[in-house]
């Protein structure tokens, strides 16, 4: 017999030997010794008041023994000589397109125009160090996507669009700690992700994929409304009549690419604000209770918030405890800022994004002339300016929290974990007043909830721009463009995702798609 069971666990009885054993008894009043098997199925922290709790959703198995093995197989087969579907990007949206696409016995061949995970840590720290953009191997373009040297969150709210538990048991397959099936908030960690990012396209490979480094889409051959071709920089054609196109938030000139053919685009609403970076123990204090160092069991703490400010959404975005701030711009002449967090986040600073959303149809009216494009061209020019503002380099604009609220340049700012360096800078003077204000405002409404959260020793550093795509690529219910036959526009860049989780389900989505499409 098996049942599965909720229950609490105070933060000191944690570490009890068999306490999991101990409250499952308790609860079904049943002896400890019926208990042959407990499965942790989730675990998550109650941190709301001072007394603390762990909350555990466990599978409990009487007098009988628990399962060994995972209810899902990846059944990949070999697929050389099988019809081909191409994959443009290499992203979570574009891997899980390759990994189904083996699996239902097609052969992907996937276009990456960054470098292999390994390659692509040079051009990291060209950026880092040096304040050089190689603007097709960066934070976000590469082997991996945004998502491999930027975090390894695995949050979403996507449940509706696909197996959540089937995404989290493949990169458990190919190499993902098994605790990434039972955290509330599961993540990877930077550190790690690249190894299991290399996995997966060493198996879409071993079963007769192809996987092409530096191959960067340039044009699409379109011929009756249909797609024939891509091609590369690098004069190289490829005849296709399936192409997902998985290329990310960040490929501007794909979005101009499909603009300038006439291609149905849609400008849609985003978010852009700024990064504001704390000393992890001022965050821990704040959300554990605490005074000094946290609690040896207890995580670095991390926080999500969301507050209206005349009708607009004003929240945290991609929290990262223990974390670093990047340089995330995909060109020279910009300056972009993004989180990520090792696997142990065990760094000093903890970091989020906290951004204003911007609606596309009431607040680019400035922009108009651009079209769909609108959001895209607003994006650029708080980029633009925030380099301007850091000096025309990576370096970034800095403020202290106070000091923005206030309306004041800071005369010094506090250390931080962004390796290119801050700039002291009037940030509450130079971003558009739909954005400023209301973050001013925002941070007002949240230091009356988070004590402790609005101080000296926090800043804030600009711009946080890359939440999403400014613009949406449209599908009909098969997921095919309305349009175009045989293109899919896929995740992010689509605007059919918002993390790594949601792109990869919509990946596999458009997988299944594309080859119902070719059996046509």
């Amino acid at each position: 017999m098996v049942k599965e069971v909720q229950f609490r666990v105070k933060l000191q009885e944690e570490t009890k030997a068999n306490i999991l054993e101990i409250k499952a008894a308790q609860f079904l009043s049943i002896p400890k010794s019926d208990i042959s098997a407990i499965k942790v199925l989730r675990k998550s922290i109650d941190a709301r008041n001072p007394k603390i709790y762990f909350n555990y959703k466990v599978a409990v198995y009487i007098k009988e023994p628990a399962p060994e093995n995972s209810e899902y197989q990846f059944n990949y087969k070999d697929v050389s000589n099988k019809p081909e579907i191409h994959i443009v990007g290499f992203g979570p949206a574009g891997m899980y397109a390759a990994l189904r696409c083996i699996e239902l016995g097609y052969k992907p061949i996937v276009l990456e125009r960054g470098k292999d995970v390994r390659a692509r840590r040079r051009d990291l720290r060209e950026i880092n160090q040096f304040h050089n953009v190689n603007e097709d191997s960066n934070y976000c373009f590469g082997e991996g996507g945004a998502g491999t040297y930027s975090d390894g969150k695995l949050y979403t709210r996507s449940l509706k669009r696909g197996d959540v538990r089937r995404i989290f048991e493949n990169l458990v397959y190919h190499g993902a700690t098994e605790q990434i099936l039972i955290d509330a908030h599961p993540h990877i960690g930077t550190n790690k992700l690249p190894k299991i990012i290399a996995k997966i396209r060493e198996n879409i490979i071993k079963y007769g994929g192809e996987v092409h480094f530096e191959s960067k889409v340039v044009d699409i051959t379109i011929k009756q409304n249909k797609v024939q071709a891509v091609v590369l920089k690098d004069g190289r054609e490829f005849s296709t009549k399936a192409l997902i196109l998985a290329t990310g938030h960040s490929a501007r000139d794909i979005f101009e690419l499909l603009h300038k053919k006439n291609i149905a685009l849609q400008a849609k609403s985003f978010a852009m604000g700024v990064r504001v970076e704390h000393p992890q123990q001022i965050i821990d204090s704040i959300q554990y209770h605490c005074k000094g160092n946290r609690h040896e069991l207890l995580p670095a703490a991390a926080y999500s918030w969301v507050e209206q400010v005349k009708d607009r959404g004003v929240y945290s975005f991609c929290m990262c405890p223990g974390g670093f701030i990047v340089p995330a711009a995909t060109s020279n002449g910009e300056v972009v800022v993004n989180g990520m967090s090792p696997s142990k986040r065990n760094n000093a600073f903890a970091n989020s994004g906290i951004v204003v959303e911007i609606n596309a149809d009431k607040d680019l009216y400035k922009y108009e002339k651009f079209g769909p494009l609108k959001g895209l061209q607003y994006q650029k020019d708080l980029e633009r300016l925030a380099f301007t503002a850091g000096g025309r380099s990576q370096t970034a604009p800095a403020q202290r929290v106070t000091d923005f609220i206030n309306g004041k340049l800071s005369p010094e700012l506090n250390p931080t974990s962004y390796q290119p360096g801050l700039k002291s800078s009037p940030l509450h003077s130079l971003l558009p007043k739909a954005i400023g204000g209301k973050l001013r405002k925002g941070f007002a409404q949240i230091g009356e909830k988070m004590h402790g959260y609005n101080t000296n020793e926090a800043n804030i550093i600009g711009v946080e721009s890359r939440t999403s795509s400014p613009v949406n690529i449209p599908r009909k219910e098969n997921l095919e463009h309305p349009e175009i036959k045989g293109l899919f526009p896929c995740g992010e860049g689509g605007g059919y995702a918002g993390g790594i989780i949601s792109a990869a389900m919509d990946g596999e989505r458009c997988a299944e798609a594309a080859i119902e499409n070719l059996k046509i």
